[in-house]
């Protein structure tokens, strides 16, 4: 009897193994690896690692450019010890070479100190993000990005 479970067990183990290797990367996949490199970079507070992500034609609503960025980067890694990142949930469509990501993040950042102030972040904020993605060479390059604080972009498309 205990042979019939053991069976089914590894019947449904080699199954599940043969989905995973039959399942194809697809663009949406490669885009959402993108969004999570980038979110690690960011906590990792490597500054060269986020901009590897973004294209040297970046430009947004904003009026940043890469160099924009890399500066707003060097800026919030500067100010905050330690930075984390937390993407929930990311809607993406990708039409042909373009893609378009939708998601909130929580954004936070603390300095140093042994007291609650090390522990409690300085900075916390909810953002609504809509990132734009071009494949450059066969890689998916951060083209442009929109932003703002949840709650505070009343007027503003998203």
């Amino acid at each position: 009897m205990r042979r019939v479970p053991c069976l089914l067990y590894n019947i449904l183990l080699a199954v599940l193994l043969l989905f995973q290797a039959c399942h194809k990367e697809t663009e949406e996949d490669k885009v959402k690896k993108v969004l999570t490199s980038v979110q690690q970079a960011a906590e990792e507070k490597k500054i060269r690692s986020v901009l590897d992500h973004i294209s040297k034609s970046y430009q947004d609503p904003q009026g940043n450019d890469y160099n924009g960025i890399k500066g707003l980067l060097a800026f919030y890694f500067f100010r905050h010890q330690k930075v984390a990142v937390y993407m929930p949930n990311v809607d993406i469509v990708v039409t042909g070479p373009t893609a378009k990501a939708v998601f909130q993040a929580i954004l936070t950042g603390r300095g140093t100190g042994e007291n609650a102030r090390g522990i409690l972040p300085e900075a916390l904020g909810a953002y609504n993000f809509e990132v734009m993605l071009t494949k450059e060479d066969g890689q998916w390059k951060v083209t442009s990005a929109k932003w703002g604080r949840v709650g505070e972009e009343a007027g503003q498309q998203q």
